[in-house]
């Protein structure tokens, strides 16, 4: 009778246990405020969040807005407030890439980009996703690598069960996916939550249980949905939700335990750096890097290579050592490549300021605007033209700092470099529109719009060159475009079937030609002068899938061609065969500059700064 009653105790004291640890929260992904409806779909999702007691939390894996913008920011967290539990929020590359903030406002708004919270013994970490400010395939910010090594290595996270989220699925649709995996996997990771294809979806991650949320919109339906998860000793089980509706059946269920990753021998696939061993004679002569990515280009100053990072840092590097010579530090992400003069080197910061520093990094003026600053100035004739956004495209003294004038009629926010040609200045905007305005005094020469409302298709990456009486632009709708710089009529607008041009561009040596790269991976020459578009060169290159909006550069009959997935490739302009090829990294490369004849610093979209001899 005694055992009987021990083993009764038993049973519930362990049935108690058991239930005591069973929660429920909410799993929420892509809401996409400032899309249709979106913001009443998100209404309703929290108001049948808050009239579910049984839920303890709520997670959001990315995308929250559509574009990017701080009104679409700002309506959401409005929304989001209204939550009567606590709420755990990550951006997707909806949130960063399209950034009129540098992706920025997302910090300042909702506090933080990446989370760490702990319920029971579970910890859950969420980092972000990018691409920041770049088309290219998703990455782990380098800062945010940087903060999952700190929050699993912190000795009060031993012993914790971990879940891990991100927007991305945790494969190579990420460039660095490789990277947050083999940290979790040093850890006790349970399960992956993730976000971006808009449906609900069971992966495996290299033998890691994953789930893939569905989105929140309501799309074709009458409704949109999110997933309530609960979480047992020992499992995980999803069910569809849709506000004021009965919960739906359980669609996936997962098993929670410690797989002991650290253990599996199993060869999973990682990016192969073995071309580099192809073309030996490719040395690296030094590398940096930073602990937070890199997202602009760079510049010399005499001695030394100037740059910029997401650390909100202007920095210069000795261009033969790579060793710091001085930073300068700003308050904001930069993704400003810099613009030297003399001795003055001009830098714009999220932080709402234009610097100007001198060659020991030393301030010599700032200029404060409305918005922050994501585009990247030029210098011509001792003024400095740059846009912003704010809707003002400015010309500054860059001496004095003083105004020259100031065009506060752009419809859009302005990320690119300008061109300077034919008396004029030439810039895109991420409303669909290209200006053309006189240099000296700032007023409006020309406007063109490519006549869509979708603002993702807009010419605002995309940096122009001109040639021969005409500027030309290539776009994220595919098309390319021929100007006539003096009046903005379009001399061509084409997008060819079969090679799908997009942003990444540059002019050849001698003007004949713009070179252009496709989504295919392949490289032409664009005849400049000709009145419609005709191809008149190609490499024997084959690069595969390319996203990479950065630019091409010839020098020495060289033709220099960045990539997404970190390797540069030198392409012989008079035969059109492949010189060689270095894999620096697996992340996007922002920019290639030749030093000399014979040496070439690459920055890529991951922090780092790399000198190459050839």
């Amino acid at each position: 009778m005694i055992k009987t009653s021990m083993l009764t105790a038993l049973l519930l004291l362990l049935l108690l246990q058991t239930r005591a640890q069973q929660f429920r929260f909410a799993f929420v992904s892509d809401t996409h405020i400032g899309s249709n409806n979106a913001d009443e779909d998100l209404r309703r999702t929290v108001r049948d969040i808050n009239a579910n007691p049984a839920l303890q939390f709520v997670v959001l894996t990315g995308d929250i807005t559509d574009f990017g913008a701080d009104r679409e920011f700002t309506l959401a967290k409005t929304i989001l407030d209204s939550l009567n539990k606590p709420w755990y929020i990550i951006p997707g590359n909806h949130d960063a890439n399209w950034s009129e903030s540098g992706a920025n406002s997302f910090k300042t708004i909702f506090g933080n980009e990446c989370f760490a919270f702990t319920h029971g013994n579970f910890l859950f970490v969420g980092t972000s996703s990018g691409p920041n400010m770049r088309m290219g395939p998703g990455q782990v910010p380098r800062e945010h690598i940087v903060f999952l090594d700190s929050v699993l290595n912190s000795k009060k996270n031993a012993g914790k069960r971990l879940i891990y989220l991100n927007h991305y699925p945790q494969d190579s649709a990420q460039n660095n996916w490789y990277e947050a995996i083999d940290r979790i996997k040093k850890a006790d990771i349970e399960l992956v939550l993730c976000g971006h294809g808009h449906s609900n979806h069971a992966y495996s991650f290299e033998g890691i249980p994953g789930v893939m949320g569905r989105s929140n919109l309501r799309a074709k339906d009458s409704l949109g949905g999110y997933n309530i998860v609960t979480f047992s000793n020992d499992s995980a089980w999803f069910n569809i939700k849709k506000p004021g509706l009965p919960e739906g059946p359980v669609w996936t269920r997962t098993a929670l335990f410690n797989h002991h990753y650290e253990k599996d021998t199993t060869q999973y696939y990682r990016p192969s750096f073995s071309v580099n061993t192809q073309y030996p004679s490719i040395k690296q002569v030094w590398q940096y890097k930073a602990s937070s990515d890199i997202g602009a280009g760079t510049a010399i100053m005499g001695d030394n290579v100037i740059s910029t990072n997401t650390g909100g840092e202007i920095f210069a590097l000795n261009v033969k050592s790579g060793r710091v010579q001085w930073r300068f530090k700003t308050s904001g992400k930069i993704y400003s490549t810099p613009a030297v003069a003399g001795n003055s080197v001009v830098v714009g910061s999220s932080d709402h300021f234009i610097y100007c520093l001198d060659n020991k990094g030393k301030l010599r003026w700032k200029v404060q605007t409305e918005k922050p600053v994501v585009a990247s100035p030029i210098i011509g004739n001792n003024i400095v033209y740059i846009g912003a956004s704010d809707g003002h495209f400015r010309a500054i003294d860059l001496q004095s700092g003083k105004p020259v004038w100031d065009f506060g009629d752009v419809s859009g926010f302005v990320v690119s470099k300008p061109l300077l040609y034919q008396g004029n200045v030439y810039f895109g905007c991420w409303n669909n529109d290209f200006y053309a305005l006189d240099q000296a005094t700032g007023k409006l020469v020309w406007k063109w719009s490519n006549g869509t409302t979708n603002r993702m298709y807009s010419p605002a990456v995309c940096t122009p060159v001109g040639t021969g009486g005409n500027v030309f632009i290539v776009a994220p709708d595919r098309y390319m475009t021929s100007f006539n710089a003096a009046t903005g009529a379009v001399n061509w607008r084409v997008q060819p079937p079969k090679q799908r041009v997009r942003e990444s561009m540059g002019l050849s040596a001698d003007s004949s030609m713009i070179h252009v790269k496709t989504m295919e991976g392949e490289v032409y020459g664009v005849a400049a002068s000709a009145q419609q578009m005709n191809f008149i060169w190609q490499a024997n290159v084959q690069l595969g899938y390319e996203l990479c909006p950065s630019t091409l550069v010839e020098q020495n009959h060289i033709l220099f061609v960045p990539t997404h997935s970190g390797m540069v490739c030198a392409i012989d302009k008079q035969s059109g065969n492949v010189l060689w090829q270095h894999k620096i990294s697996n992340c996007l490369v922002n920019s290639i500059m030749p030093v000399n004849e014979h040496n070439i610093i690459v920055s890529t979209m991951d922090g780092q700064l790399t000198s190459l001899s050839f």
